[in-house]
């Protein structure tokens, strides 16, 4: 059977262009703000800032 735990899905979005590129699973215990990763962007052709949002497309 599937633990239930304190993980969450979330949507990553760029920065710079707006768009949504990559979805991850992050802990709500163990990080309490919101993440902050540079991602590879393929709109930007770039590496960028990307923020964690809830909303998923």
């Amino acid at each position: 059977m599937a633990k239930k735990g304190a993980r969450e899905f979330v949507g990553m979005i760029c920065s710079v262009c707006k768009s949504q590129n990559y979805i991850t699973q992050r802990n709500k215990v163990n990080i309490e703000k919101k993440l902050e990763l540079k991602k590879y962007c393929n709109k930007c052709r770039k590496q960028s800032l990307h923020k964690e949002t809830t909303k998923l497309k």
